[in-house]
């Protein structure tokens, strides 16, 4: 368990991923792993772990308010109206990841979410029983059945670069399931 684990400068016993810069810290401590139900918050976390494919996670923090300007806050109506002016204003927007395939996935996927109800679609993708916190770094893992299904499922719905890794990224960040090591401060999920 020592492995998996950082104590912070406020005595709290942390991921070990999530020692390293505030935002890691914020994010550890107020959002990743807490469960996200609406169509709205899960196509946000779907957008942001699909644009952080290949990036640091931390690159996605520090540029996460801009993704929100950019992307009308996440919502899913608007977001699909984009046209062509959207992707040229998106592609010059320095405050997100200026990656024309992502661009168009982001797109492409609130008209996908459009036609399908997200939050449904992606809880029912939840193990259960839902499988205890892992205790040392070696047991992460970085796909499951669920996610490899999840990500099978939603392809099936036409969204796009949502594959069985990114489909795990957002499960965990989604609280579908408690990937907080044992000894986390984090309170376990129920």
């Amino acid at each position: 368990m020592i492995d998996a684990l950082v104590e912070g400068e406020d005595g709290r016993l942390r991921c070990y991923w999530a020692g390293s810069a505030p935002e890691y810290i914020a994010y550890h401590d107020e959002e990743w792993g807490r469960p996200v139900t609406t169509d709205q918050g899960l196509y946000e976390r779907m957008t942001l772990e699909a644009f952080q494919s290949g990036l640091a996670w931390i690159t996605i923090l520090r540029k996460r308010e801009g993704f929100r300007a950019a992307f009308a806050a996440f919502d899913i109506a608007t977001v699909a109206a984009f046209g062509e002016r959207d992707v040229e204003r998106l592609m010059a927007d320095a405050g997100i990841v200026r990656n024309r395939q992502k661009i168009d996935a982001a797109i492409n996927n609130a008209r996908a979410a459009l036609n399908v109800g997200l939050a449904e679609l992606i809880w029912s993708h939840a193990p259960d029983p839902r499988p205890p916190r892992p205790r040392h770094r070696g047991e992460g893992q970085a796909t499951t059945p669920e996610s490899v299904a999840l990500a099978k499922a939603l392809k099936q719905h036409g969204f796009r670069f949502v594959g069985p890794t990114t489909a795990y990224a957002m499960m965990q960040a989604c609280g579908l399931v408690d990937d907080h090591f044992e000894g986390c401060h984090v309170p376990a999920l129920g």
